[in-house]
């Protein structure tokens, strides 16, 4: 899950497995594999960030013992 910004200030928690594509209109909306789609204030670049960092945290968890 990643958080953004709407165009309003409002934060949301998007998941980030169903971003299909990213584009800027020239605000940055994000459609997803659901066929929803999200403006929001962060570039981009910065949701291609948030979604590395988010694809490199569950890739690096080790698994727990149980």
């Amino acid at each position: 899950m990643i958080e953004l910004t709407r165009l309003q200030n409002q934060k949301i928690v998007v998941n980030a497995d169903l971003i299909e594509f990213v584009e800027a209109t020239p605000d940055t909306m994000i459609s997803t594999t659901t066929g929803k789609k999200l403006l929001v204030k962060e570039s981009v670049q910065e949701v291609i960030k948030l979604f590395v960092e988010y694809k490199h945290r569950i890739h690096t968890l080790k698994p727990r013992k149980h």
